[in-house]
């Protein structure tokens, strides 16, 4: 698939590298059709990693997808120069008018904070009321689900005993679903939290729907299928050294961190893990793009959510 971002991102190069196709501003005019509108509220704080592995999972469709990254107005950003968020971020202030066919929200580093302590809550849960009127659907990745689940359903988070990092098998709970079609029985994701959503608190809810879960892990993939919302417990975005980066990074601050489970081979850091998810990941993001966005969002922008405002 086309993506259509902002070609000056330096992003752009390690695309290329990867042979994604990046469409420009001026050939994109040319094509007679309309490009889903995607938002991405990312509020991880490496941007450029997180731009770079959401942007691959949007790749896998023959959909031609226009990509926003949304910054936060309320949040100061420590790891990111303003004159990167400038360029290449839009305020969520500027795009309240707008409607998206898709929106991602992703994790944060915060989960040991409770919400509301969160400094950009407030502007948080605005943009997930936001997102009920003018986003088809919104994935929430991460702590952005456990965020979703506890704004919209009321679930409550909990601390975990100890970090939950590694890579998890899965099992998938209904293979006819539209999120989870083409999965395996049994597939793996990468997790990496310190908190958790209780599986019974989940399934009690009867608006909510748990497609996949891990003994180990617990629940994985959710859907609200009224409200269009999909939560995701862990990473499926994550890129094969992401989890070796986070490892590595708690052992240089003196945390003492446990190995990421099932990851390296032979449980070995000094050698390269196993890339056991791509194709996993991959499915999820085209299934979510296919049939939760396409498929059913108006080919008129401004009929999102009834139009209404």
């Amino acid at each position: 698939m086309p993506i259509r971002i902002n070609t000056k991102m330096p992003v752009i190069h390690r695309l290329a590298a990867e042979n994604i196709f990046v469409i420009t501003e001026k050939r994109a005019a040319t094509q007679d059709i309309r490009e889903l509108q995607i938002a991405i509220l990312n509020i991880m704080p490496n941007k450029e990693d997180t731009e770079l592995q959401l942007l691959r999972l949007l790749s896998n469709t023959p959909l031609q997808v226009r990509v926003t990254f949304l910054r936060l107005d309320s949040h100061q950003y420590k790891n990111t120069p303003e004159e990167y968020l400038s360029q290449f971020y839009k305020p969520f202030s500027s795009v309240k008018e707008r409607r998206f066919d898709g929106l991602i929200i992703t994790g944060a580093p915060v989960e040991n904070l409770p919400f509301e302590q969160v400094d950009y809550w407030q502007e948080l849960t605005e943009i997930m009321d936001w997102s009920t009127t003018h986003v088809t659907s919104t994935v929430h990745i991460c702590w952005a689900a456990q965020a979703g689940l506890f704004y919209h359903y009321g679930i409550e988070k909990h601390p975990l005993p100890e970090k939950l990092s590694g890579i998890y098998r899965h099992t998938t709970l209904y293979r006819d679903e539209i999120l989870t079609r083409g999965f395996n029985d049994r597939f793996f994701a990468p997790h990496s939290r310190y908190t958790g959503v209780d599986t019974a608190d989940v399934a009690a809810n009867q608006d909510l729907t748990i497609l996949a879960e891990a003994d180990e892990a617990g629940v994985y993939l959710i859907e609200d299928k009224k409200a269009h919302r999909v939560f995701v417990c862990g990473h499926p975005e994550y890129s094969r050294m992401t989890l070796d980066n986070e490892y590595r990074r708690d052992l240089s601050k003196g945390l003492n961190p446990k190995l990421p489970v099932h990851y390296y081979r032979d449980d070995d850091p000094a050698k390269d893990p196993v890339f056991q998810w791509k194709a996993h990941a991959y499915l999820l993001f085209s299934n979510w793009l296919n049939y939760s966005v396409y498929q059913v969002t108006p080919y008129e922008l401004n009929e999102i959510g009834g139009g209404k405002e």
